[in-house]
C-alpha cells in the first residue's frame, strides 16, 4: 500500500474490533491432492493493483494481463489477505498473519515482541513487531532443512552501499526504515523483501548474504539447471514492481513498468533448463489497491492474528482480488480457474509440492491446494 494512503484508512477503522472473515467460500482440498513433479519454484510479486484493472480488456499491461493468460493459466479468485504491503511478504513465506507493525510496512525495523511463550494451535506468533524470533520458521528454513535450495533476488538492492548491502540489505535493528521510498539510483524496499524479518535468516551473516542477493545475479543461476535454486523469490524495484505511478528516475510506473519488467524476465525464467524440466513461474500482487469492500475483501476463511488491533485488511478481512498467473509446462495455456486461493493457500501449495510441513495459517485443513484446475497438462504424481 502506498504510504499515503495507510493514515487515512487507520483513522476510518479505529473503532473496528479485530474480527476474521470471508468474501468467498473457501474450497476444500481433496485428501491425497496429486501433484505434478515440480521442482523449480518461481514466485514473482508485484505491487498494489486490483484484478479488474490489471486484467480488464483495456489493461495498461498487456503482455500480463493478455498474453501470459494465454500461454498459462489465469487464476480469477486469487486474493490477498491484508494491508500494507509487508504483511503479505511475510504470510508468503511463513504463514504469519499481519500484526499492527506490519500493517504499518514496519517504519521502524524493530524486533517481534510476543505476547505468548510459543506458537500457538494455528502456527501463529501472538504479538507485535517486525523482525520474528528463530521460533517462527519461515519457508527458507524449511526448504534447508530439507536439503532444498532457495534465493531471493531482490531489483536495486545495494545500488546506494550507504543506503543498505547488496546482499541481505536492511538498516540496523532498531534503526527507522529509510528504504520504503525510491531514492535516487536505488529503489530498493526493504518491506518486499520477506526474508530479513526472520532472526533465523539475518543473525547468521554468511546464510543470509549468500541467499538474499541482488537481482543482477539471477540470469547466472539460471544458466543451468544444477546453479537454479529450487525455491526463487523475485522483487523488482519500486519502479518495476509497479508500485510507484510516477517512477523517481522518470519512468512512468504502475502496471505500464510492470509490463516492461515481465516481457525482459519472464522469457528469460521461461528459457532456463529448471524451468523447462520441471519449473512453475506464478505471478502475482501483495495486494489489492481497490477501494471500499472490493480492495479488503478476502477468501478461504481467512483468519485474523488472535488478539491484533485490526483485521488484516485494516477496513475488512482481507486484501482484495488480485488475481494470479501460473506458467509451467504442466498447466495446459489459456486454463483459467475460478476456484478461491490467497497467500497462504500458495504457500501451502508451495509445500505440498516440496513436501514440507504447512507453517501457520497456510496449515488450514480447509485451503485449497493448486489442483486440476491449475495444473491441466501433465499426468501428476501422488
Amino acid at each position: 500500500m502506498r504510504p499515503s494512503l495507510i493514515a487515512p484508512v487507520l483513522l476510518g477503522v479505529a473503532a473496528l474490533a479485530c474480527a476474521a472473515g470471508s468474501a468467498a467460500p473457501a474450497v476444500a482440498p481433496s485428501a491425497a491432492q496429486p501433484l505434478p513433479p515440480i521442482r523449480h519454484v518461481f514466485l514473482l510479486l508485484l505491487e498494489n493493483q486490483s484484478y479488474d484493472v490489471t486484467f480488464g480488456a483495456h489493461s495498461p499491461a498487456p503482455y500480463l494481463a493478455h498474453t501470459l493468460p494465454g500461454r498459462g493459466a489465469l487464476l480469477k479468485q486469487y486474493y490477498a489477505i491484508g494491508h500494507a504491503s509487508l504483511g503479505n511478504y511475510i504470510a508468503l513465506v511463513s504463514g504469519q498473519a499481519p500484526n499492527i507493525a506490519t500493517q504499518l510496512d514496519c517504519s521502524t525495523y524493530t524486533d517481534f515482541r510476543a505476547s505468548a511463550p510459543a506458537l500457538d494451535a494455528h502456527g501463529q506468533l501472538h504479538g507485535t513487531g517486525c523482525v520474528y524470533p528463530p521460533l517462527v520458521r519461515s519457508l527458507a528454513d524449511e526448504l534447508e532443512a530439507a536439503g532444498l535450495s532457495w534465493r531471493a533476488y531482490m531489483e536495486d538492492m545495494g545500488k546506494n552501499p550507504a543506503r543498505e548491502a547488496s546482499t541481505c540489505g536492511h538498516v540496523p535493528l532498531g534503526a527507522p526504515e529509510t528504504t520504503n521510498l525510491a531514492s535516487g539510483g536505488d529503489q530498493y524496499a526493504a518491506k518486499h523483501d520477506p526474508f530479513i524479518y526472520f532472526h533465523s535468516i539475518i543473525d547468521d551473516q554468511a546464510r543470509c548474504d549468500s541467499h538474499v542477493v541482488n537481482l543482477e545475479r539471477l540470469p547466472a543461476d539460471l544458466a543451468n539447471a544444477a546453479t537454479t535454486p529450487n525455491y526463487v523469490f523475485i522483487t523488482p524495484n519500486l519502479c518495476s514492481d509497479g508500485h510507484d505511478a510516477h517512477c523517481i528516475d522518470g519512468r512512468a510506473g504502475g502496471l505500464t513498468a510492470i509490463d516492461q519488467f515481465l516481457r525482459r524476465w519472464v522469457p528469460l525464467i521461461e528459457a532456463a533448463p529448471a524451468f523447462l524440466a520441471d519449473g512453475m513461474l506464478v505471478i502475482t500482487f501483495d495486494e489489492s489497491d481497490g477501494a471500499g469492500a472490493e480492495g479488503s475483501s478476502a477468501c478461504c476463511n481467512e483468519q485474523a492474528l488472535p488478539g491484533a488491533r485490526f483485521q488484516p485488511g485494516l477496513s475488512g478481512p482481507g486484501g482484495g482480488r488480485i488475481g494470479a498467473i501460473v506458467l509451467s509446462k504442466f498447466v495446459k495455456p489459456g486454463t483459467v480457474s475460478t476456484v478461491p486461493y490467497n497467500h497462504y493457500a500458495l504457500l501451502r501449495t508451495v509445500e505440498a509440492i516440496f513436501r514440507l510441513p504447512y507453517l501457520g495459517y497456510a496449515a488450514d485443513a480447509s485451503l485449497p491446494v493448486f489442483g486440476a484446475d491449475v495444473f491441466s497438462a501433465a499426468p501428476a504424481v501422488p
